[in-house]
């Protein structure tokens, strides 16, 4: 990957995709004290940041994984396949534990939750800038142990068979969401999360919802104690 770091007088032309109009004020205030960044577009869509994004001459894409329709990975691939030389940088509330990965498989270059403090996130953004990965001590060190306990002869858990939209549902369903509250924080209809959950439960060859309810919270549980 090439070396973007700004020049002092050229600062990097940053693009937030948050679908939370407040946070992309906060975020962009917070990344314009600093004189080697500036941020120049914003989105709260994967169809708004495709289209900002081809317009832009942009050094740096900062994607939260909840955005409006599409979630901000299918906006990863897409960005990978258009720009596979723009470098994306997730920022979001998702777990790392559980998206990490994915969203690396995806295209992005680093990955940073939201509740890291302003300067590890000012880290991140330079690090990705520079050509190079970004991700957290713990993240890394999990990534590797997958690998090497790693058994190239098995097959994928049953997890793996979820699309990222349903592992986002599941995960949501694992942490007490109802139905109708996932609709809301994925900003999308319940007919919607209703056919996920029984996308799910083919995956995972659950019988019922009340299958369904004990799998997502036992995986919840069994992630956090990892």
């Amino acid at each position: 990957m090439a070396d973007r770091t700004a020049s002092a007088d050229a600062p990097a032309r940053l693009c937030i995709v948050d679908d939370h109009p407040i946070v992309r004020r906060g975020l962009a205030q917070l990344i314009d004290q600093y004189a080697d960044l500036h941020v120049v577009g914003e989105a709260e869509s994967v169809d708004e940041a495709v289209a900002v994004l081809r317009e832009g001459d942009f050094d740096l894409a900062i994607v939260d994984l909840s955005l409006k329709g599409l979630s901000g990975l299918e906006l990863i691939k897409r960005l990978q396949a258009e720009q596979p030389d723009l470098p994306v940088l997730v920022l979001t509330m998702y777990d790392e534990r559980f998206y990490a990965e994915r969203a690396l498989r995806a295209g992005a270059s680093g990955y940073i939750m939201k509740h890291e403090a302003t300067e590890k996130v000012i880290e991140a953004i330079r690090k990705v800038l520079g050509g190079d990965m970004y991700l957290s001590e713990q993240a890394a060190q999990r990534m590797v142990r997958t690998f090497i306990d790693s058994d190239p002869r098995d097959v994928s858990s049953p997890i793996e068979r979820l699309s990222d939209r349903e592992l986002e549902v599941f995960q949501l369903l694992g942490q007490g969401c109802g139905t109708r509250e996932v609709a809301e924080l994925l900003h999308l209809s319940v007919k919607t999360i209703e056919t996920y959950r029984a996308n799910i439960k083919q995956k995972l060859h659950l019988q019922n919802a009340t299958e369904l309810m004990q799998r997502a919270v036992q995986w919840v549980q069994v992630s956090r104690s990892q």
